[in-house]
């Protein structure tokens, strides 16, 4: 499996609140047929950008989570025994490249190095996809776009963009939301009132001041909507924090304890 899916063209945009100017970056992006990369934490919002920028343009969005095991064929594509013949079917890549369509490549950093060199033809002038299986060699149909991200806290030296590849891409940093910004996206994802989730966002800034000192990151915005959701379907507020701000950032029994502590300093 490739992990991808895709978006119809004509859905209605996911609600995304815009931080500063990357709307429009992404806007100018699209239309000089460029490339864009995403760099930011784990749940910050880059996968909801590119959804709710796909369906503000128009266009179909193929996404594919990128693993260990990601191939260039799972891309690209491959021959299948169907029916007893042996035909080709198209990858994601490929259908995106065909229909003019935006494919998003979430954490790339994570797909084999063959991968990388199958993006190259298709993030310069060129803009063609060589299928080797084939033989054909597929020039992008207007409305392509590819987009992909990573996050850099999680980047070593066995998993990083070659500058070959980077200097390939425009390039957008993410980060957290400002306070009350988080505050409003989590009161309209989650459904629960601005003043009781001003609270979960201030615990969330306290405990991302932890990374890299008890904790290896920080919490994430989707997971603060995770615990608001909870409480609004009427989770009491210690078990929701528990469940999705705690349990998800650490294993270790001191660590859940200290963390606790935060709750209460915060929550009284």
């Amino acid at each position: 499996m490739d992990g991808s899916h895709m978006n119809g063209n004509g859905a209605s945009a996911p609600f995304y609140l815009a931080q500063g100017d990357e709307c429009s970056l992404f806007e100018a992006a699209y239309d000089n047929n460029l490339p864009l990369l995403l760099k930011g934490p784990t749940g910050c919002g880059k996968t909801r950008f590119v959804a709710h920028m796909a369906a503000r343009l128009g266009r179909p969005l193929y996404t594919v989570a990128c693993h260990d095991d990601l191939t260039a064929a799972d891309l690209v594509g491959r021959y299948l025994l169907k029916g007893g013949e042996t035909v080709w079917v198209d990858g994601p890549l490929t259908r995106a490249v065909r229909e003019g369509a935006i494919c998003y490549l979430d954490e790339v950093v994570e797909a084999r190095k063959d991968v990388t060199v199958v993006l190259h033809p298709l993030t310069d002038d060129r803009r063609i996809l060589p299928i080797d299986r084939t033989g054909e060699e597929l020039e992008a149909a207007p409305g392509f776009m590819l987009v992909a991200s990573y996050n850099p806290g999680y980047q070593n030296i066995l998993k990083t963009l070659k500058p070959s590849t980077r200097q390939r891409f425009l390039s957008l940093e993410f980060g957290f939301p400002a306070p009350a910004h988080e505050v409003e996206i989590v009161a309209s994802e989650s459904g629960l009132s601005v003043e009781r989730v001003k609270p979960l966002v201030r615990l969330a800034g306290k405990l991302r001041d932890l990374k890299g000192q008890d904790i290896e990151e920080g919490v994430s915005t989707r997971l603060i909507v995770y615990a608001a959701t909870l409480i609004a379907k009427g989770m009491p507020v210690e078990r929701a924090i528990r469940t999705a701000m705690i349990e998800p950032l650490t294993d270790e029994e001191d660590v859940k304890r200290g963390l606790t502590d935060l709750v209460t300093a915060v929550f009284g």
